[in-house]
């Protein structure tokens, strides 16, 4: 389904931030007027228009602000957030650079001031993890202590803690479910200020995260429900298959192994296993300058995983799957699957993690036809929670001790 560019990767990230409008998160006819300003592939265009308007509309809600009108501040603020979010999205010649970084603090900045603006402004924490901590917003239905059913939401390869209000928590809300939304090893500021990388036993991350929601007023430690997006959906059913407390494991959406999504000739992977990484790691590096997409994801992975050269990337993403694990999965799993996924369409990932599983499973195909066909159902959000709290009330929301307990 194409939206605004013919550059699939452009396509997909604008059609992104547009279906964050469901909350507040965007204006569509902000995203279609930026977006007619860009050449498709031109990374650096497309950095310079989503920050022009990230500032304008950063600066309406200053506006709005010193005028008194809340509801208009903290829209803004969000659309800011998301919009210096998308302006920072394709720099990864460098992560590290000036701007990339002044883009991201921005988007976090924005993103708390709009938090703090809410009608109930979520809880910023620090959940203690081995000698370190990591950052969370936790978004409460009330202030009172009645036990409720809670959502523990993570994000993917290139997610944000904030950017799980947008993915969960909004929507979390309005079914009266609390939402405790982090960031983990290999994302957002764990990665950029505290070093720390993509782990495969992501039951260390997600055990520490549990300990401490069941210490949250409000928590129902019997309805205690993980969705992990994106890859987080790899990662979240295999902390399920470890961590038996939770009563339910949503993959949003499933991917059985990493290292199938890489998309490179025979050959190399050949190269690569053989040790030939002097003929192999040029070939990437060429295929990759072909797409943006895939110079993107070669960029980024090798970040996140903390590899210096692709074909050490390519060597870390096989500890990344899901057959040696999911066998111990006990809780009902929601596993969700995108008909037209830029990232995993054809490889039948959805079909091999719901076949893996002896626990209680539910499949979800989000076709082209409905709209919700695009990676984790960007633009389609209202029926992607639509879909999901249906599931969450039916089969976590009645009080169900979590299986194995």
């Amino acid at each position: 389904m194409k939206f605004l560019f013919d550059d699939p990767a452009f396509d997909y990230q604008a059609l992104r931030a547009a279906g964050y409008a469901d909350y507040g998160g965007a204006q569509l006819g902000e995203v279609v007027a930026v977006a007619s300003r860009i050449p498709g592939g031109d990374t650096d265009a497309w950095r310079h228009a989503w920050t022009q308007l990230a500032e304008r509309v950063h600066r309406l809600a200053t506006a709005a602000g010193a005028e008194g009108r809340t509801e208009d501040a903290r829209t803004a603020l969000l659309r800011a957030h998301n919009y210096y979010r998308t302006a920072e999205f394709f720099e990864r010649d460098d992560p590290r650079d000036t701007e990339a970084l002044r883009l991201m603090r921005l988007s976090r900045e924005t993103f708390a001031d709009a938090a703090a603006l809410m009608h109930r402004p979520p809880q910023y924490l620090r959940i203690p993890y081995e000698d370190t901590s990591l950052p969370a917003y936790f978004y409460r239905v009330d202030d009172s202590d009645e036990p409720r059913p809670t959502v523990i939401h993570h994000g993917g390869l290139d997610s944000t803690v904030e950017e799980g209000y947008f993915f969960v928590a909004a929507a979390a809300l309005a079914h009266g479910w609390n939402c405790l939304c982090f960031e983990g090893p290999g994302q957002g500021t764990v990665l950029r200020e505290q070093g720390l990388v993509f782990r495969p036993d992501w039951e260390k991350v997600v055990t520490p995260v549990v300990d401490h929601a069941l210490t949250l007023p409000g928590v129902d430690p019997d309805r205690l429900a993980l969705v992990g997006t994106s890859l987080g959906g790899l990662l979240a059913v295999r902390a399920a298959a470890s961590e038996h407390r939770l009563a339910g494991c949503v993959a949003h959406d499933a991917v059985w192994q990493l290292g199938d999504v890489v998309p490179l000739p025979p050959f190399v992977l050949d190269w690569v296993e053989q040790g030939h990484d002097d003929f192999a790691n040029p070939v990437m590096w060429g295929v990759a300058a072909q797409q943006t997409f895939t110079r993107w994801l070669l960029r980024h992975a090798m970040w996140t995983f903390g590899a210096e050269t692709p074909a050490a990337l390519l060597r870390r993403l096989p500890a990344f799957g899901l057959a040696e694990v999911i066998g111990r999965v006990r809780c009902p799993v929601l596993v969700m699957d995108a008909e037209e996924d830029l990232f995993f369409a054809g490889l039948e990932h959805a079909k091999k993690v719901y076949t893996g599983l002896n626990s209680p499973k539910t499949l979800q195909v989000f076709t082209a036809d409905e709209g919700g066909g695009a990676h984790c159902h960007s633009g389609a959000m209202r029926l992607f929670h639509d879909r999901l709290f249906s599931w969450l009330t039916t089969t976590v929301g009645t009080g169900r001790a979590a299986c194995g307990t």
